[in-house]
């Protein structure tokens, strides 16, 4: 959608449009497009009204264009600042599978799933992502993340994928469990 570059002169990160991320863009209505850039800058900004019309508005376009990958992994986003974590799971796996040769994709997916601490599949997107990297900024985006998932599984945050409310149980009750010590006599 969009390409990050480097400025040579000042070290500093610089957003380029391209012509298909300004086309996505033009398919928002206007009031939709200041809450876009506000959400990427810091969702925390948005107010819950604001989230809801960010969401009714991508929820619209996408309808519109449903081929759109672009759409898709934006409404996701907003799904995610929204809590809405399942359909977002839905729009961003949609975008991914519209568009596998997609970075932002890749990497928005492999970002929910880490912070679900689904880590294999979070692992599986930011590779995928880093693979894709077209930039020195996407390569050290892609490497953050899977040094945060790296840092997940070092420090046992794993979930290893879904499981039963019985497995939770059952590991509980097994921690729980005194150890037993047997006594032997004593000869003599």
């Amino acid at each position: 959608m969009q390409s990050l570059e480097t400025n040579e002169t000042h070290s500093t990160p610089r957003l380029e449009l391209t012509s298909s991320a300004m086309t996505e863009l033009a398919q928002l209505p206007h009031q939709t497009q200041p809450l876009l850039l506000r959400m990427f800058n810091d969702p925390r900004q948005l107010e819950r009204g604001e989230v809801k019309t960010l969401v009714q508005d991508l929820r619209s376009c996408v309808s519109a264009n449903p081929a759109n990958s672009g759409l898709r992994v934006l409404l996701g986003m907003a799904l995610c600042v929204n809590y809405e974590v399942n359909q977002a799971i839905t729009e961003l796996e949609e975008g991914v599978h519209l568009q596998p040769d997609s970075f932002i994709a890749q990497l928005k997916l492999g970002e929910l799933w880490m912070r679900l601490r689904v880590v294999d599949r979070a692992d599986q997107h930011t590779l995928a992502a880093s693979r894709l990297a077209s930039n020195p900024i996407q390569v050290d985006l892609a490497r953050r993340q899977a040094a945060a998932i790296r840092e997940l599984r070092r420090n046992g945050i794993e979930r290893g994928g879904f499981r039963t409310p019985l497995t939770a149980l059952r590991r509980l009750f097994q921690r729980r469990r005194p150890t037993r010590a047997l006594a032997i006599p004593a000869e003599g």
